[in-house]
């Protein structure tokens, strides 16, 4: 039984989930903003914040956790730089979730998923 488990499956098993989720972060710190389904954007955005808590030290131990944790070379490179810099004195709260709808086809609800 599942009672009051927050793990959230999104009905893949637990490798390809992971790697969905790394390149759901690499791409929302790349591009600042990306539209997907809710529960993609929930189950994401802890991990983004954590990342860029990470970041926002700058030292080699956190882009050596960054490198871990993303696939993408730029991502690394634009949250160690660029968003590091920038939250540097924002406590925490770096993603927001905007409604936007229903999906043609299935009906899943999109949302876009975008740093503050």
């Amino acid at each position: 039984m599942r009672h009051r488990s927050k793990k959230i499956t999104l009905d893949r098993k637990k490798q390809p989930r992971e790697l969905m989720l790394r390149n759901l972060a690499s791409s929302i710190l790349i591009y600042e903003k990306i539209k997907t389904t809710e529960a993609k954007a929930k189950a994401v955005k802890p991990i983004i914040e954590k990342l860029i808590t990470v970041s926002k030290t700058g030292d080699l131990t956190a882009m050596r956790r960054l490198i871990e944790t993303l696939p993408q070379k730029m991502a690394v490179k634009k949250a160690m730089e660029v968003l590091g810099e920038r939250y540097k004195d924002r406590k925490g709260g770096y993603a927001r979730i905007i409604k936007l709808g229903k999906r043609q086809g299935d009906g899943a609800d999109i949302v876009q998923l975008e740093l503050v």
